[in-house]
Order: C-alpha cells, then sequence, then structure tokens
C-alpha cells in the first residue's frame, strides 16, 4: 500500500490525469491481451497445483509444475507476438486513432514478462509459500517503482511505455528468484507428455480465461467509452477513484486468493466443511474491510488529494460510490471461490458474463444521466446484483447460507456505509467528515475486538510485546 501510495502521488504530479488515463488506457489494452493469451492457466494453475500438492505424490507435482512453466512461457511469447502484430488495430480501439500504435507494440515486453510472472505467482500460491509470495510482491513492488519512477521523471508522458516494461521486468526477476527456492524433484518430460498434462490445466483454464476476458474486456470497453465521451481527463479522473478503492481493500482480496482459494479447495468436495470454510473467511474479511471502507468514504476529498492532487477532485464521488460496492464485493467473493473450487467452470463463465454485462449497460446509462459519477453508481450496482446471484448459486450448488451472526453484521456494516455515503455526498463540512470518521472509529474497534477473539488474545499479546504495543492490547481488553 505505501510503494502504491508513492508512486501513484509520482505519476499524478509528473503527469497530471490525462498521464494518468493514458497509463489506465495502456494497462487496459496489455490486461486484455494478457488475459487472452493466459487461458486461464494462472488461475486453474494454483488449483491443480494445491491438488498435487494435497497428494503427496513428488513426481506429480513435478510434472505439474513443469507444464505449469513451459505453458506460462510459451503462451507469454505468443501473446506477445500477437500485440506486436495488432498494435494499430489495438490503438484503433482503444484511442480511435492509430497515433498510440508503437507504444502499445513496446507493450508486447510487459506482457510477455506479466505472463511468466503468473505462472510464478500460481506456482507459489499453490503449494501456499505464504510468506515467499508476500516477500515476492513487496519486493517485487519496492523494486520496479524504484526501478520505473525515474523514465517518467525524464520522458515524461512519453516514457509510460518504458515505465511499464521495467516494473514488469522487475517484478519478474523478483518471483523467479523465489520461485527457484522451491524443491521441486526432477522429471523428465518430452513435449507430447507436456501437452498431455496441458490439457488438465486447459480444461478449466478455458473457462476462468472467458470469464477472465469478460472482466478485463468490460474494464477496456468502459475506459474507452469514458476516453470518448470526457476525453483523457475523464479517464484519469476514472482511474483515480478505481484504483483507490483497490488500495485498502486490494490486501484482502490477495489475501482471499492466495490462502483461502487453495484452502477451500483441499475441501471443495465436502460440502458442510466448504460452507464453514466460507463463512469462517466473510466473517474475518468483513472485520477486516469495513472500518477501511468506511474511513476512504470519510475521508474521501482529503485522500484523492493525498494520493493523487487537486486536479482530481472529480474522482471523490466516484469514489465513494465503488467504496460501497467493495463492501458488496468483499461479501459475494468468498461464495465465488466455492464455484472456482468445485471446478464449475461454465458457472464461471456465465455469472462473470451477467456481472459484467449488467456493468456496462448501467455505467452506459449511468455516464449519460450523472456523467462520470455514473461509473461508480454503476460499480455499486453490479454488486447489488452480483451479491444477489452467487448467494443464489451456492446455495443451490451446496446448500451454503450466511449463518445469522454474519448476516446482522454485514446487514449493520452495509446500512452503516450507505448512510456515510449520504452524509459525505449531501452534508456540509465539517459534519460531513466528522460524523463517518466517527462511524469508521467505532467499527474499528469492534472489528478489533472481534479478530483478536478469533486469533487468540495470547498470541496477539506476545507479538504485541515484541512491538511494544502490550498497553493498546491491554485497553481492548
Amino acid at each position: 500500500m505505501v510503494v502504491r501510495m508513492v508512486r501513484t502521488k509520482v505519476l499524478a504530479i509528473l503527469l497530471g490525469p490525462a498521464g494518468i488515463g493514458l497509463e489506465a488506457i495502456f494497462d487496459s489494452v496489455l490486461t486484455l491481451v494478457r488475459t487472452l493469451f493466459d487461458l486461464g492457466i494462472s488461475s486453474s494453475g494454483v488449483r491443480q497445483i494445491a491438488s498435487a500438492e494435497s497428494s503427496g505424490d513428488p513426481q506429480r507435482i513435478a510434472r505439474t509444475v513443469f507444464t505449469l512453466r513451459r505453458t506460462c512461457l510459451v503462451l507469454g511469447a505468443l501473446g506477445a507476438v500477437s500485440l506486436l502484430l495488432g498494435r494499430e488495430w489495438a490503438s484503433r480501439a482503444a484511442f480511435d486513432d492509430a497515433n498510440h500504435a508503437t507504444a502499445i507494440g513496446w507493450l508486447a515486453i510487459a506482457l510477455f514478462f506479466a505472463n511468466v510472472n503468473a505462472g510464478q505467482g500460481a506456482l507459489l500460491q499453490g503449494l501456499r509459500r505464504v510468506g515467499d509470495l508476500a516477500r515476492m510482491k513487496i519486493i517485487g513492488a519496492i523494486a520496479g517503482a524504484a526501478a520505473s519512477i525515474p523514465i517518467v521523471m525524464v520522458w515524461g508522458r512519453g516514457g509510460v511505455p518504458a515505465y511499464m516494461i521495467v516494473g514488469a521486468g522487475m517484478a519478474l526477476l523478483v518471483s523467479w528468484y523465489y520461485t527457484r527456492k522451491v524443491a521441486v524433484a526432477k522429471v523428465a518430460m518430452p513435449a507430447s507428455i507436456v501437452i498431455s498434462e496441458a490439457r488438465g490445466l486447459f480444461a478449466l483454464g478455458i473457462a476462468f480465461m472467458v470469464s477472465g476476458l469478460i472482466a478485463s474486456g468490460a474494464a477496456f470497453l468502459l475506459r474507452a467509452l469514458i476516453t470518448r465521451e470526457f476525453g483523457l481527463e475523464g479517464a484519469g479522473q476514472f482511474q483515480a477513484a478505481s484504483a483507490l478503492s483497490m488500495v485498502y481493500i486490494g490486501f484482502i482480496l490477495q489475501a482471499m486468493g492466495t490462502d483461502f482459494y487453495p484452502r477451500l479447495t483441499a475441501v471443495a468436495a465436502d460440502d458442510e466443511k466448504c460452507n464453514r470454510t466460507v463463512n469462517e473467511q466473510a466473517e474475518v474479511s468483513l472485520l477486516l474491510a469495513l472500518p477501511g471502507i468506511l474511513g476512504t468514504l470519510a475521508l474521501a476529498p482529503w485522500v484523492i488529494k493525498l494520493f493523487y492532487s487537486g486536479d482530481f477532485s472529480l474522482a471523490t464521488d466516484i469514489l465513494s460510490w465503488q467504496m460501497c460496492g467493495m463492501l458488496l464485493r468483499i461479501m459475494s467473493w468468498p461464495m465465488g471461490f466455492i464455484v472456482m473450487a468445485k471446478g464449475r467452470g461454465a458457472m464461471v463463465f456465465w455469472t462473470e458474463l451477467a456481472a459484467f454485462g449488467t456493468y456496462l449497460a448501467m455505467a452506459w446509462s449511468g455516464l449519460q444521466w450523472f456523467g462520470l459519477m455514473g461509473a461508480g453508481i454503476a460499480f455499486f450496482g453490479m454488486y447489488v446484483f452480483h451479491v444477489t446471484m452467487m448467494y443464489t448459486v451456492v446455495r443451490r450448488m451446496t446448500g451454503f447460507r450466511w449463518d445469522s451472526q454474519y448476516l446482522g453484521f454485514a446487514t449493520v456494516g452495509l446500512s452503516a456505509a450507505l448512510f456515510v455515503l449520504w452524509v459525505r455526498l449531501e452534508w456540509p463540512e465539517p459534519w460531513a467528515t466528522l460524523v463517518p470518521c466517527t462511524l469508521s472509529a467505532a467499527a474499528s474497534l469492534y472489528s478489533l475486538k472481534k479478530l483478536l477473539a478469533i486469533v487468540g488474545f495470547e498470541r496477539m499479546q506476545r507479538i504485541a510485546g515484541k512491538l511494544k504495543l502490550s498497553w493498546v492490547l491491554e485497553a481492548l481488553r
């Protein structure tokens, strides 16, 4: 979060809203093509490696790892070549002209790096090497920022493609270092056997790829629509709000995918254990998320200025609506992992298609009626739909239902978020800040006490003692 804050602040000052919008469009092009040529391997690979690891068979683990690495390498190369050859078409689709074709062509290098890096991350995630995965992401972010930010300082907006390439390259170097530490049995696998083994990755991976393509395609279309309606300035305002909405929530969603997904996969065959695990994850995720969501809503104008600058004031209302949508996203994601853990690829596809189709329809209407704020309202509307849809799907699939304690907490939390949204949008200062901050502080104390009870007071006391913070826990007690 700190690295992202520094990187974003520097780019906002150096490039302004139009520069941030340009980077966002480039990133959406890159994500769309990478998703297409990833073929869902980075997601299905986690499941396959987790399954191989649970078998305890070193040869099976080695075959799965070898296949994953080779497949990501080949697909990354194919994606890079395709983006290079289709650079002019991509430029016209994104900007309505071919002026950025050369820059997009250079992004083929970043695409190759990102595809290979995704395979490395899937390996660590599937083996549940959470410590190495965390260190890889932290060090990769720091190294990428340190190496890439000077490029933009020297070249300005024209250095954005090089900035993205260097950042992706540094992340790949760091991930390569950590995955080389994984002890895997040596195995001889000719190409024919690799292709045979890859079928297991592709069988589920294609469904993940299509669903990911829907998400990245929707993001691309929305940014292209905003660019046509409001220019790169408007795209920059929307990007600022979208990025900030993920600053706090992102680490919760990453943790959910990193540890929870492989753990859920291991018990996916037992509906009772599966449902209990999801309820536990849902409670912890909401306890972690609610204080930050209320705090971001309370301080939205100042958060925008802190992370970006005063030129991004239009992003405040978008961010406020998106934070309420993020609360619903926290509620829906644990249920979505049931579908993934059970390998129901077709259901993953249809739910994603329905959700993002709804998002685009709402966004198109919202932009016409409410201007840029309409994109934020559409995000909230999509997750109202998504929570309802996923609860219905998993209820029929596994008999899942929220336990009464979680349901009560979620209802209070969502009501508080909507109240704070209304206060932020309608009340004058200082009440628009003071009242939400008070609610955020109360939610923080409640969540912290509940989390301490879940983790164990004595365990947290030992950790706090090392940090000289025992007095804080005693006060909470």
